[in-house]
């Protein structure tokens, strides 16, 4: 293609371009839209003002009257023929219900139309007056009502922009020209009220648009304000519905690979056990039976991490099932303790404990408790050094609940990473540089088990002071220790 029909191709579809901003936005940077919905408030003002209009249109004929009556009749009838184009655009507006970018052709077409309808206006002012009728204050009357008329334009038009000076510009010319070509102080002092009147009641026009035009702003906004919330709540539910669908499908994944996965671990843990401990007869290599030992413990570590995973999904679907009872906290922690005691004693690791004597029974879950402190010990072994010390203690909280600390002598816990291990999955530091590196699944469960129990968990740790874990039970689940009915006598 030649670069001149493609430069012309260009200018011409900045000319397009041009013209539909223009038909867009107004020189006054009225948006079509407000634009719009002020010519639908000037037609049926306009329409209601018109009884009125005729009312002062009747007063100024009666002015002709006085000189003429064919004159009068003639008057009245030029008013009725320029007030005809208005009257049909009016009607066709209401028909057609226009779109937002034909609003400023509208306008201005109502505009060319109010200059029609003051003709007779500027005719009224310019005919001379009657000397032979003998009325002195004609031109008093005549002022009178121009102002009358000029003044309910401005207030059943003020929609449209420019009312009065489209309306009353002839008049306002007429006006002049008549102060300009008198001798009369009198008459001329009356036509110069008149001329200021004109830019006087287009000022009023003018500010009673602003108004309309901030109070459709606001409505606009308050909609659009309205429009976005609604918006938002829809969005919002359908996410909700998503997350839902998502979660649900997350559980049946769970149940399903729970199942799938847990068939072939099982033998795979009893087979590899079998061979390690070579029940059947001697393997005959120790490469091999090392082997089967570490299938064993690969095995029993991923069957950990499913139980975990499972755990948690169940109680963030609020689907665990707390099975209540009786139970002493001292005993599951005692129970605990002897559960890592073998693997403390691997490291030399000292588990000291100190629980308060005569501590009455909790309402809880035994197997939910034995697991939170379970994941606490295996937490303190798994990351205390070699030659360190666990100290356990079970005991009363200020408020009469009970609490379990676990506090170890470890590397600690920075205080950025505090967030990240008690998330999901979350791993610290010093558990990713740890050769037993765990799922991250451990203080989350915590967490959910200590919550479904209405009790508060909390974990204090500096890097090199070691850490704390401390889960407290709320009074109301320690069950009070009743005295005999013989000792109430």
């Amino acid at each position: 293609m030649p670069r001149g029909g493609a430069g012309g191709q260009r200018v011409e579809l900045a000319r397009t371009l041009r013209r539909t901003r223009d038909q867009l936005i107004s020189a006054d940077g009225m948006p079509p839209r407000i634009e719009l919905e002020l010519l639908r408030q000037h037609v049926p003002q306009f329409s209601a003002g018109l009884p009125i209009l005729a009312i002062i249109v009747g007063a100024a004929g009666a002015l002709f009257a006085l000189a003429d009556l064919p004159v009068m009749i003639a008057w009245v009838c030029l008013n009725l023929l320029t007030a005809l184009p208005l009257l049909v655009m009016l009607r066709a507006f209401e028909k057609t219900a226009p779109s937002m970018v034909a609003a400023f052709s509208w306008r201005r077409r109502f505009q060319a139309g109010h200059v029609v309808l003051g003709v007779p206006w500027a005719i009224l002012m310019l005919w001379p007056s009657c000397e032979a009728c003998g009325f002195e204050a004609l031109d008093a009357v005549r002022l009178a009502v121009v102002v009358a008329a000029i003044a309910t334009l401005a207030l059943i038009g003020a929609s449209l922009k420019g009312v009065v000076l489209w309306s009353f510009g002839p008049l306002a010319l007429a006006a002049a020209y008549l102060a300009s070509t008198t001798d009369d102080p009198s008459r001329m002092a009356l036509h110069g009220v008149l001329l200021a009147a004109v830019p006087f009641f287009a000022v009023v026009s003018s500010r009673l648009r602003a108004s309309k035009v901030d109070r459709i702003r606001h409505r606009t906004e308050r909609d659009q304000f309205t429009f976005e919330i609604e918006a938002a709540r829809i969005a919002s539910d359908q996410a909700r519905q998503r997350a839902e669908e998502a979660n649900l499908a997350k559980s049946q994944f769970l149940a399903t690979m729970s199942h799938e996965l847990r068939t072939p671990l099982n033998a795979i843990l009893g087979f590899s056990e079998v061979i390690s401990e070579e029940i059947l007869g001697p393997v005959g290599n120790d490469t091999y039976r090392d082997y089967a030992r570490d299938i064993h413990n690969s095995g029993q570590h991923l069957l950990d991490l499913i139980n975990e995973i499972l755990d948690l999904s169940r109680v963030e679907a609020g689907r665990y099932t707390l099975n209540e009872e009786a139970v002493s906290l001292v005993a599951i922690a005692k129970a605990a303790i002897g559960f890592v005691q073998m693997k403390a004693d691997t490291k030399r690791i000292e588990i000291r404990a100190e629980f308060e004597p005569d501590l009455p029974q909790l309402w809880g879950d035994p197997r939910s408790l034995r697991q939170v402190i379970l994941n606490l010990l295996s937490n303190a072994v798994k990351f205390t050094p070699p030659k360190g010390r666990i100290l356990v203690r079970v005991g009363w909280t200020a408020g009469g609940g009970q609490y379990v600390s676990v506090r170890d002598n470890g590397p600690g816990i920075p205080k950025e990473e505090m967030p990240l291990v008690l998330s999901s999955f979350g791993q610290g530091t010093n558990a990713i540089k740890s050769a037993e590196q765990g799922t991250g699944l451990g203080l989350p469960i915590v967490q959910a088990l200590v919550s479904l129990h209405n009790g508060s968990f909390e974990l204090s740790s500096a890097a090199g002071q070691g850490t704390e874990a401390l889960a407290t039970f709320p009074h109301a689940r320690v069950l009070e220790v009743m005295p005999a009915l013989g000792d109430l006598s």
